[in-house]
Parts: C-alpha cells; structure tokens; sequence
C-alpha cells in the first residue's frame, strides 16, 4: 500500500466535497504527515473518485500507521482517535463555520442547515459507512405504521479497550459528551474524539444554546441543540418557550425534549438539551381521536391523539398561549393522583409525573405534543410501572425516550443475530432448542410457531413484523392513561 498514494487520495476528496481549497493543501499535508510521523511526501496523480465518504482511504491509512507502529493498537476505539483527528485537519476554524451557517441562513435556514448537515458527513463526524449498518423497517399497527431500527452504528467496545479505559485518570473535561468543550476535543478511551465537531450558537430566549447533528442518525438531519451549561434536565414554563422559539427559527425541524427523570427520560439527564430534526414521525402522523377544550384557552386547539400512549395535542397561532396553556397542563399533571391506575405522583419528595414535549411549526401554526410520563416503579414492576413489562425484556427492556415516544423503536444490536436465527427456526432450517444464545426468546418462539402453524405466510419477514406489535404494546405499557374504557374515561375526567 502506497501512503503518498492514499494522502493524494484524501486531499483530492475533501478538495472534492469543499472541506478544504486548493491553497490549504500544504497546509493539510503538512498536518497529516506530522500526525503519521512522516519526514516527507511524494505527490502523485490519482484517477478521479467520486466517493460518498473517506472511510475505505481512512482505513488504508490506519493500517499503514498500525503496521508501522503510529497506532499502539488496532482495537475500534484506538482507529476512530486517529482518523479523526486526520479529518479534523481539513475542517474550517469554528468561526469560520459559524459565519457561514448564518450567512445562508439569512437566504434560507434550510440552506443554511443542509450545508450543515453535508459538511457533517464529508467530514466523517455522521460515519455513513456504520449508519448504513444500521436495520430499519416499518410495522402496520392500529395507530398507523410504526419505525424500528436495530442499531448498528455504535461500534461495540473491544474488552481491550475497556481494560485499557480503566487505567485512565479521569480529567473532568468535558464534563460529559453533551457539554461545548467537545467541540475540537482530542479524546481518549472514554470520550470520543471530536476534532471534526463544529457547533452553531444559537439563542434561545437570551440563552445560549448549541446545535450540532448526531453522529449515530438514528432519522433524517437528527439534530442535537444542547444548553451552553452544564446544567440537568428539566420541564418547565422554559423548556416550552425554548421549544416553541427553536421552531419559529427552524420552522423546517420539530424538536422536543426527553422528560426529566429516571426510567422515563433519556440516557443523560445531567445536561440540559432536545433533539430535532426534519423527519415526520409517526405520531405526527397520528391524527386527532377527540377534540378537547382546556379551561381557560378554549381559544387553543386541543386534543386527544390517537396513539398508545397518553398525548395531548395543542395548536395555534399564537406561541405564548401555546407556552400558557402547556404549563397549565404541566401544573395539573405534576400533583395528579389516581391510584386505580397507580398513578401516584410522589414518595415521599420524590416526584413521578413529568412530559416528554414536542413542538413543530405545521400548516402556518405552532404545534406541541404533551405525552404524560410517571416513573414509579413497584415490586411487580421494579423498572417501571409506566415501562416495558417484562414479557416484552427479550425484545427491549431500556428506557422509553423521546425516540421510541414518537413512535421509532431503537432495539439492542444482538436482535440482528437472534431475529435470523428466530427465522431459521420457524422456517425448519434449524432447530431452536439447540440454540442457547436465544433461550430467552422461547416462549415467544413457540407462540409464533403455533400462530402461524399450517399457515402460507412469508417467515423471511414474520420476526419483523412480530416486533413492531411488540412495539406497540411496549408503547402501550408506557402509557398513563391505558387504551381501555377506564383508562380513556380517566384521561378525559384529567384533561376536564
């Protein structure tokens, strides 16, 4: 393998997705070939590429510094540290970034957010080669189709690297992995690097508040907008505000926030921050099962989605009655009791009723979901009450986050192996008591086996189809308000 070769190559790609200009190419050169601890560079001519992203040249180029001792290991962790700081070489300053989203977006914020978003992947922050890993299909349900996803774009960590992680002294910086100081972090075994990061300031009601694409895109454009402090989840009047003036600025994107308390809300509650986007979910798609007047906004349009989980839809033209009236709600929802249905709001101090909010600008008005959130937990459901019960733990037994809210499932990367060899079985080809790895599946298994007995049916895509209905009962369990007569007479006396 010719290094001088594959350097060629690299420059040529980001000359080709404007990374860099002509008259940066020494400069980049230059930096590359101190990163690879190389004195020199002969230049050759390359044929013309037109490559969607730089990883097969990037792994040319590790393989080299691996073999001739640059790279101390070849472990996944040790491989993204240095390709990334290779990319970071060609991206802009993060001034330079910053003036030119604002100057598109002044033409467009669409403009300004697709260049964004291109420049994310060019710069192999977005790692299109794992993404495209990832497993995706759509279930038919009562409440429309939903997503799911099997994912595969978190590489998995090598037991080397987490023998190695533990010798390392954490610094405290960042903080954690939301926190602006990631922005050109150089990383290390615990935290990624992040020399291809750019963040955009944005304000949000005299805040300052950070966006920046996910690196893992579990939709399309999936935008993370991240508080410039390091400071924990919460709901309140300010979370609806920020949500609502996002959107009036990205009227292209919803965004909406993880609630803010354990078992119902995300994986880092430590810092304050939504998640967006431009993808229509399916509960936006979801429609109106019953039209609501909420006292003392009757002049808002409310209503009852119809989803399996308790939502309430607010629209209008107007977003500080929009703000108004979700704090109203928010307010009665907090101290609301009704033990028939175990809803409990407290033990003790602790708090248990909270909303996961998601605002969009639609048909010319703003619009926010309310979903209802309690995270008490019991001795029959030590998880959750309001959580995935456990004859669904074989499938998914992690959070239901704002993701899985809105209707797209986010499963565990063991399912791509257990789902085909499922298929297997069901098909005859093998035989599932042989399989230990799946056991957990069994009842499930001879459920299926016995549905579809003497049946014609298409086995290459029933598992699929299987656990998108396990999906929607999933969703089910996490709703407040249950899909039955009582739980739907309940929600209707709350919301009166």
């Amino acid at each position: 393998m010719d290094i001088n070769r594959e350097i060629r190559r690299l420059i040529n790609y980001g000359l080709d997705k404007d990374l860099i200009e002509k008259q940066d190419e020494v400069m980049v050169i230059n930096q590359i070939l101190e990163i690879l601890q190389l004195e020199s560079f002969i230049d050759c001519s390359v044929e013309n590429e037109v490559l969607a992203h730089p990883q097969e040249i990037l792994d040319n180029i590790l393989d080299f510094a691996f073999n001739t001792g640059v790279l101390k290991s070849n472990a996944t962790s040790y491989r993204d540290l240095l390709d990334t700081r290779i990319m970071g070489c060609f991206i802009a300053k993060p001034s330079q970034i910053v003036k030119e989203f604002y100057k598109n977006y002044h033409i467009s914020p669409k403009l300004a957010t697709d260049q964004y978003y291109a420049m994310a992947f060019s710069s192999n922050y977005i790692r299109k080669s794992r993404i495209e890993k990832d497993i995706r299909w759509k279930t038919l349900t009562k409440y429309g189709e939903l997503d799911l996803t099997i994912n595969l774009s978190k590489p998995e960590k090598d037991p080397r690297d987490i023998i190695a992680a533990k010798t390392i002294k954490k610094s405290g910086y960042p903080k954690c992995l939301l926190c602006k100081e990631n922005e050109g972090f150089s990383g290390n075994l615990t935290m990624p690097a992040r020399q291809n990061l750019r963040l955009i300031p944005v304000d949000l009601e005299h805040e300052a508040w950070f966006m920046q694409y996910s690196p893992y895109v579990y939709y399309n454009e999936h935008l993370i907008v991240i508080n410039g402090e390091h400071t924990p989840m919460k709901i309140d009047i300010h979370t609806f505000t920020k949500l609502l003036a996002f959107v009036e600025k990205f009227p292209h994107y919803f965004v909406g926030s993880n609630a803010d308390l354990p078992i119902v809300g995300g994986s880092i509650l430590s810092h304050d921050h939504f998640q967006g986007g431009r993808y229509t979910f399916p509960m936006a798609r979801a429609p109106i099962q019953k039209r609501i007047v909420v006292n003392g906004y009757e002049d808002v349009d409310a209503g009852i989605v119809k989803w399996p989980m308790s939502v309430i839809r607010l629209r209008s033209l107007d977003k500080e009655r929009l703000v108004d009236a979700s704090t109203h709600i928010l307010n009665i929802w907090r101290p609301y009791q009704n033990q028939m249905l175990d809803i409990i709001p407290y033990t003790g101090q602790e708090p248990h009723n909270t909303i996961t909010p998601i605002a969009r600008y639609r048909d010319n008005q703003f619009e926010i979901d309310l979903v209802l959130r309690n995270n008490r937990t019991n001795k029959k459901h030590p998880l959750g009450i309001f959580h995935p019960h456990s004859e669904w733990h074989h499938i998914k037994k992690e959070n239901i986050g704002l993701i899985e809210v809105m209707g797209m499932a986010i499963l565990p990367p063991r399912l791509k192996d257990e789902l085909e060899t499922i298929k297997k079985c069901l098909l005859k080809i093998e035989d599932f008591d042989q399989h230990e790895e799946i056991v957990h599946h069994k009842s499930w298994f001879y459920n299926l086996k016995e549905k579809y007995s003497g049946l014609s049916v298409d086995f290459e895509e029933i598992p699929k189809e299987e656990v998108g209905l396990i999906y929607e009962n999933i969703l089910k369990d996490a709703g407040v308000f249950k899909q039955d007569e009582a739980g739907q007479a309940a929600f209707i006396e709350f919301l009166s």
